[in-house]
């Protein structure tokens, strides 16, 4: 037998695959267009400072929270300085944290920020709203709890009860 008739068959056998592989007909790749990434200007994070320690500050925020309208006061936490509340549909934290003096910072501040649960600042709207409503309202809040403090309400005189002397054994 001659190898060369076989090698032949092979030599066509591949040029007939390459000549049908070449004449498939799949459409070019499509240019893939991205998306337009569009970057929305987040909101300014729900916080504020007030020059005042950081008890009073926390004690005027609790004032406030009780007394406004559509909160919810859920719990609170001294030590932690923060009151859990609802607001419009959502449930979040209203932190207060007394700030390091520095340079910058020359007399008692404290910062006030609202959170989610996860302890991360919130910048949601209700959250933006609350503390809105509690940086308009909280310096007045800490001058009428000052002002209590120096004059503070009279109690009134509760008569001593008079006891019975001891008898006396003979």
């Amino acid at each position: 037998m001659n190898p060369m008739p076989s090698f032949f068959r092979l030599m066509w056998f591949v040029a007939a695959i390459s000549f049908v592989a070449g004449c498939s007909t799949t459409s070019p790749p499509k240019k893939v267009t991205p998306p337009a990434v569009v970057i929305e200007e987040s909101a300014p994070p729900a916080r504020f400072t007030i020059h005042a320690p950081e008890l009073d500050v926390w004690n005027a925020v609790g004032q406030l929270l009780v007394r406004m309208d559509g909160v919810t006061y859920e719990t609170r936490a001294q030590k932690l300085g923060l009151y859990a509340v609802e607001y419009r549909g959502e449930k979040f934290l209203i932190l207060t944290k007394a700030l390091l003096l520095s340079n910058e910072i020359t007399s008692l501040t404290t910062e006030v920020r609202g959170a989610l649960p996860t302890g991360k600042t919130s910048n949601s709207a209700p959250s933006r709203e609350l503390l809105g409503l509690l940086e308009a309202r909280l310096p007045a809040e800490l001058l009428r709890i000052a002002s209590e403090k120096k004059h503070p309400p009279a109690k009134k005189a509760v008569p001593k009860k008079k006891s019975a002397k001891p008898a006396v054994r003979r």
